[in-house]
């Protein structure tokens, strides 16, 4: 899973990527309706589709003369996954550090400076 998870966020470390997957959530696209808002060759877009595809995030099917891209959510729920596992210790760990924060002064009292 782990090398699965690394070709999804490098895929997603590119934000041309992150901008498709995004226009993907609304429903499946042509290539060149998913070219279009970009300053970007149409071959560049599809380099683009092919990282994604390699990730598992996109894939494409024919349409009679057309290829059409639909977002494929499993892969991005195995990334999901993984980070909650982390969100989770992190969460933990920031009640922790309030709770020691805390103790320095009595339940309820708001320091006058907000940043503090």
């Amino acid at each position: 899973m782990t090398d699965e998870l690394s070709e999804v966020f490098s895929a997603l470390a590119d934000p041309t990527r992150r901008a498709i997957l995004a226009r993907l959530a609304d429903g499946s696209a042509t290539v060149g309706d998913l070219a279009e808002p970009f300053a970007l060759s149409l071959p560049t877009v599809s380099r683009h589709i092919a990282a994604l595809e390699k990730a598992g995030l996109v894939r494409k099917i024919r349409r009679g003369q057309e290829r059409v891209v639909e977002l494929e959510s499993a892969r991005l729920r195995d990334a999901e996954e993984w980070i909650g596992e982390y969100r989770r210790f992190f969460e933990s760990r920031f009640d922790a550090l309030a709770r020691h924060l805390g103790r320095g002064r009595p339940a309820g009292e708001i320091p006058e400076d907000p940043d503090v």
